[in-house]
This record gives structure tokens, C-alpha cells and sequence, in this order.
């Protein structure tokens, strides 16, 4: 059996880590032996999602603590050679250029045949592209990215993926995330609720634009008395935004849920009738395709990958990023109109549908193919 070697920095409960879990079933669907190398931080509950996947997990730091400078090095060497030698993979899939480039170079000096490299945002958070355009040149065999939109600001230019594509060796292209297993598309049509719910499923971060929900939300109850907030997930802005609901006196018309496990959600987002995602950087937005595929339209920022998943005016609406006035007056026009919210919720769930599980899994086993059988 052929052996894949996955290395990732963490296996927490991000956006990253659920599409490698998706990464990990299309190989196991595959016929391949998948070993999962975590570096850093991990949460119990994700890598037992991991290991019931089919993949062997080993956690390279056991107490999770992350090493700096040339010790983070020495670290990853040790660690990797080790997988290396035990499992003997045919080919490793590097997730995430922070701190991918290190772990790319080590495991080409160790020998592995064949790397991929995968980015799961766009080129901001990288203080220069240099290292990483040399790794897809040199280091990588194949380098994907999960937008168009990130591939071009990477390479220049951009092209999906699909299964009937040829690779040239190093070449670059983009495979879409798929909807989560956690997920189903909702059978069957939804109604506008009389008493509208808004809702965030998210980290209450400042990257996510938390810190505009809360005043956003208050300005839109002027106009619609009726409306609701749902806020789903936890994080640093937790309590500020518990102030901002008191302050603005909108405390008693907003629910916190808290972080929730995975396989709740869905009853979530079943109770949501407008999905906000107002954030200030979005590497693919996968928390609005989980909304779309329960008949919830969105209202987003214009950011990162959001534009390729959402098209304005079919599937939700996009707004500026910081533009909380924006964000309110888009979804009063929206929940003001039952007629455009049941189109745009029957337009989201078939849009989510064209991210389906079999598709991905049929584009990446036939990129490992190509890659492995050395077609390029």
C-alpha cells in the first residue's frame, strides 16, 4: 500500500484542519496508507476525527509547545526524519506555507520522492513571496491553492484544477475546499422566518470582523424590531462583544452559543436565516459554504476567496470589508424581501452542491496519481 505522509502545523479546529480531515477521506477512499505529522498544537477531539478517518496520527510535539528559531529547525528535522524512516512515504503534502517552507526543504533533504505544497490563504499574511515561489519552482512537484484569487497574487496567473487536467512538473493550480462530512446539503426548501435570525459561526476574532457584528446588528433592529442574533463560537473579542450588546441595549435580543462541536452545527445554521461573514481577510470561506448548504444566504465582505463562492446578488450579497453600514442596509433590503431571500436560499444550497466531497476527492487522487505515476 502506498504510503502518504501528511505534515501539518496543528490539529486544532480551523478551517485548515477540516479540509485536510477532507484531504485524508479522499486518500483512505483512494486505497492509500495516510500518516498524519502534527508539529505544534493539537485538540484531542480532532485527531481521534483524524484517526477515524483512517490515519495514522503522530503528534510531533506531545505537550503541543512550539520551538523557535534554529530550535524549531533541529526540532522538525528530528521529528520528520523519523516519519520519514518509519513509514517510508511515497509522497508528503505539506499543508500551510506558515511554517511550510521549513518543513517542504527538510523533507526534501530527506529524501521523500514527491511534495506537494498547499496555501490556505492569501499572499497578506506572507512577509515576502520570494521564499515561497522558490519552493514551487525548486522544492514542490505540485503546488495548490484553495482560490483563484490567492493563486494569482502567488504566480501571476491561476487555472482549476480538474481531473481531466495534465500537470507540468512544479506547476500551480487551484483545488476548491469541500463541504465538510459534518455538513449535509438541506433537502427541501426553506421559509423566511417571521422573526428574522442573523448569525455568526466563527472564531470572535478581529480577522473575522466580530468586533462589527454586535453595532451592525443593533442599527438593522431599528429598522426590523423583529430581527435576532445567533453567535456561534468563541475567542478573544467574547467579551467585548457581550459590552457592545449592553452598551447598544440589544443584550436580550442576542443568543450565545459558544463554541460548538462540529457535528452540532448543522442545527445551528438551520436556525439562521441570514449569514453574516463580515471579515477583514478570508482565506476560502467555509463557514459560509456550510451556511449555504443549509438554504442560508450570506452577507460578506468582499475578501479573499468569498467572491468565488458567493456570486453578488444569486447566492447572497457582498459588501466592502469595514463597512459595518453597508453590512446593515444589504441585509434590511434582504430580509425585506421574502421573494429575493427564497431565491437566494434555493441558488446557495445548489451552489454548495458543486463543492461536494466526491468531486474533491476525484480531483486530488487524480492529481497523487499523475504525481506518483510521474506523467508530467
Amino acid at each position: 500500500m502506498t504510503t502518504i505522509l501528511i505534515a501539518i502545523p496543528c490539529l486544532l479546529t480551523g478551517g485548515t484542519e477540516i479540509q485536510t480531515l477532507s484531504l485524508v477521506e479522499a486518500l483512505a477512499q483512494g486505497g492509500y496508507r495516510v500518516v498524519v505529522a502534527c508539529y505544534y498544537e493539537f485538540a484531542n477531539s480532532m485527531v481521534q476525527r483524524f484517526r477515524e478517518a483512517g490515519a495514522i496520527v503522530e503528534l510531533l510535539s506531545p505537550d503541543g509547545t512550539r520551538k523557535r528559531g534554529r530550535q524549531e529547525w533541529l526540532h522538525l528535522y528530528r521529528e520528520l526524519k523519523r516519519c520519514v524512516h518509519t513509514y517510508r512515504p511515497a509522497l508528503a503534502h505539506v499543508q500551510y506555507m506558515a511554517p511550510g517552507a521549513a518543513p517542504c526543504l527538510i523533507l526534501k533533504l530527506l529524501g521523500v520522492q514527491r511534495i506537494i505544497a498547499t496555501t490556505h490563504t492569501d499572499s497578506r499574511i506572507y512577509r515576502s513571496l520570494r521564499l515561497l515561489r522558490f519552493i514551487q519552482r525548486h522544492v514542490a512537484d505540485a503546488f495548490t491553492c484553495i482560490t483563484l484569487r490567492a493563486e494569482t497574487e502567488f504566480f501571476a496567473s491561476a487555472h482549476l484544477f480538474e481531473t481531466s487536467t495534465t500537470l507540468p512538473k512544479h506547476a500551480h493550480c487551484t483545488i476548491y475546499n469541500a463541504l465538510p462530512q459534518h455538513i449535509r446539503i438541506r433537502a427541501g426548501e426553506r421559509r423566511l422566518s417571521a422573526t428574522p435570525t442573523i448569525g455568526v459561526v466563527s472564531r470572535l476574532e478581529s480577522i473575522k470582523g466580530m468586533d462589527l457584528v454586535v453595532p451592525a446588528f443593533a442599527e438593522l433592529h431599528r429598522c426590523l424590531p423583529q430581527a435576532r442574533l445567533l453567535v456561534v463560537g468563541d475567542g478573544s473579542l467574547r467579551d467585548s462583544m457581550h459590552r457592545q450588546a449592553e452598551e447598544l441595549g440589544v443584550a436580550r435580543l442576542v443568543s450565545w452559543a459558544g463554541r460548538q462541536p462540529q457535528d452540532k452545527l448543522e442545527s445551528f445554521y438551520d436556525q439562521i436565516d441570514l449569514f453574516w461573514m463580515p471579515s477583514r481577510s478570508e482565506g476560502f470561506g467555509l463557514s459560509a459554504l456550510e451556511a449555504m448548504a443549509r438554504g442560508c444566504p450570506v452577507v460578506a465582505s468582499q475578501v479573499g476567496g468569498l467572491p468565488e463562492l458567493i456570486q453578488d446578488g444569486i447566492h447572497g450579497v457582498l459588501v466592502p470589508a469595514e463597512r459595518p453600514d453597508q453590512l446593515t442596509q444589504a441585509s434590511f433590503e434582504f430580509l425585506s424581501s421574502p421573494e429575493r431571500w427564497q431565491s437566494m436560499a434555493c441558488a446557495a444550497q445548489a451552489r454548495a452542491a458543486d463543492f461536494s466531497r466526491e468531486r474533491f476527492a476525484s480531483q486530488i487522487n487524480n492529481l497523487y496519481s499523475q504525481l506518483l505515476a510521474c506523467t508530467f
